[in-house]
């Protein structure tokens, strides 16, 4: 039990890590669309989701590395480029539940209800619905890597 919460204690800091970088990518991006304004109307919904999928992507790749030199043990038997494609295919699951989480929070809720756009901007809004979708990836990817990737 103690080598598994040291795990996730471990999972929690290189998820931490990674988040950071998602987050900033995708706000960055997103500020970057609504600033050119390329999008119209949409400039909001489309830079939440291109930021989200761009930060997504390059925190997937940092966490590839960092979670099998920090928090999971590797199979032996498994080929790398194996293990890679596994932990993309997981990691793309991962993004679809991201990119549904962030657009039902941002689309269905923030752009239909007023009384939220005038409680919240839109850089929190963004940010309350990564890291809802966050919290949400984060047990999905946890327990997939360590059913499909981690050795017995």
């Amino acid at each position: 039990m103690k080598k598994l919460i040291e795990q996730m204690l471990k999972f929690g800091i290189v998820g931490f890590v990674c988040f950071f970088i998602d987050y900033i990518i995708g706000l960055i991006t997103l500020n970057i669309v609504l600033a050119i304004g390329v999008f119209g109307a949409d400039s909001f919904s489309m830079g939440s989701q291109i930021g989200s999928a761009l930060g997504f992507t390059v925190s997937v790749i940092v966490n590839y590395i960092l979670s099998f030199k920090f928090v999971f043990e590797r199979k032996e038997d498994m080929n790398r480029k194996a293990e890679f494609i596994i932990f993309v295919i997981l990691s793309v699951i991962g993004l679809g539940l991201n990119q549904l989480i962030i657009w039902v929070c941002t689309v269905p809720i923030y752009s239909n209800i007023v009384w939220i756009q005038k409680l919240f901007g839109y850089n929190l809004a963004y940010t309350a619905a990564k890291v809802i979708a966050t919290a949400i990836v984060m047990v999905y990817n946890f327990i997939t890597r360590k059913i499909f990737l981690e050795k017995k």
